[in-house]
């Protein structure tokens, strides 16, 4: 039996686990909890800084559902998603899988600390450094692209290239932590799979498409599902590269939100947006889990 002294070391550790614990759990209400619950208590009120709001009920969304606007950022929002995720996803596998092939640790260490480089640099940062890419008149694209007879393009400058360029960035830009988690769910596939493919035949491609793939199915869904919720929330580049434009362009729905609460300090309209997109990403992302969820165990 324990004595006493044991006893109270053990109730000791138990309430010093419970303290530590609690810093994490209140950063996360006061930063994630109480201002999701306030935006979703804005979409039913309407409030200007330094007022107190006013139940309104739903006429927010009624506004926020009729506004043309809205449905022409969720529109741009969408193109901009379906454009980005698959092909950073189809690049960041391809890249994980050439990375992985590397017989040395520290050859894949220094190729997977040069792609997640962008990662950790700041978004204001790497959109203007795509700016000066961009620049019509001065820009590293069009003088690459004069020496084979194209250009000079206006890239963000063009209603009908604006999204396109941004969507470049991202595609281009974006594929450090993918590949860490690829590479990582790589190294865990059992060689022996490998090995029996290889005496019966399979080639390389085939090998990577029957086992490599199929195996990675849980760490692409997780891919899948974040880098999707990521482009629906772009907002950075837009704000940084082309303010929404030209002509509403690049108005995505998170930068309409920004300026109905920012700019035209429509808070109202501004939560149920925000509340909307909310709802939707959870449909999307409940909708993918279903679809690409599997039970791999290796």
């Amino acid at each position: 039996m324990p004595s006493l002294t044991d006893q109270y070391n053990a109730v000791l550790k138990e309430r010093w686990a419970y303290l530590f614990l609690s810093i994490p759990v209140v950063l996360f209400s006061v930063f994630h909890v109480i201002p999701l619950i306030t935006t979703i208590f804005l979409g039913f009120a309407d409030y200007f800084p330094g007022g107190l709001p006013v139940w309104v009920g739903f006429e927010n969304y009624e506004y926020a559902l009729t506004d043309d606007l809205f449905w022409k950022s969720l529109w741009t929002t969408g193109f901009y998603a379906a454009g980005v995720v698959p092909a950073s996803l189809a690049i960041s596998l391809l890249l994980s899988h050439l990375i992985f092939r590397l017989k040395r640790s520290s050859s894949q260490a220094v190729f997977k600390s040069a792609f997640y480089l962008p990662a950790v640099t700041s978004g204001a940062i790497l959109s203007l450094v795509w700016l000066w890419l961009f620049n019509p008149a001065r820009g590293l694209l069009n003088y690459l692209l004069m020496f084979i007879g194209l250009g000079p393009f206006a890239w963000t400058g063009d209603p009908e290239m604006a999204m396109p360029s941004l969507m470049l960035m991202a595609v281009f830009g974006g594929h450090g932590a993918a590949i860490v988690l690829l590479t990582a769910a790589m190294g865990s596939i059992p060689i022996s799979y490998y090995e029996a493919a290889h005496l019966d035949g399979a080639s390389s491609w085939h090998q990577f498409r029957a086992i490599t793939v199929p195996l990675l199915r849980p760490t692409l869904l997780y891919l899948v599902v974040t880098t999707t919720i990521g482009s629906f929330q772009v907002f950075t580049q837009v704000l940084m590269m082309t303010g929404g434009g030209p002509n509403y362009a690049t108005t995505t729905l998170v930068y309409l939100i920004y300026t109905d609460a920012f700019e035209y300090f429509d808070f109202g309209k501004a939560a149920a947006e925000a509340t909307i997109l909310s709802l939707g990403l959870a449909a999307i992302a409940v909708v993918q889990y279903k679809r690409l969820s599997s039970d791999v165990e290796y």
